[in-house]
């Protein structure tokens, strides 16, 4: 069936729509995520370890682009930070060396 998308050119109109539909933005529920800390405004506040932990979930654990995080997936990556913050400090007595926004 792809095959004949593709000679149909049906592929190349659908990825061409979703292209269009992901990098519209600007929606109402794009400035709520915004204003709850999420979207592009939200990835500029976070400090050092916070991208570390986007590093890693996305090229360790694959889970994709790490760039425009809902502020669910914010607060998350933050609580994962925090965690490592204590444990730095459980095991050497000592505050991370990156500090906290």
């Amino acid at each position: 069936m792809d095959f004949l998308n593709s000679l149909s050119g049906k592929d190349k109109e659908q990825s061409a729509t979703a292209q269009t539909q992901q990098s519209s933005g600007g929606g109402f529920m794009d400035k709520i995520n915004g204003s709850l800390g999420g979207g592009q405004s939200g990835e500029k506040k976070e400090d050092g370890l916070d991208k570390g932990v986007d590093w890693v979930q996305e090229h360790v654990f694959k889970q994709g682009a790490q760039t425009n995080e809902s502020a669910f997936e914010q607060a998350k990556d933050e609580q994962m930070s925090d965690a490592i913050r204590r444990q730095y400090k459980n095991a050497t007595g000592k505050d991370f060396p990156i500090s906290d926004k």
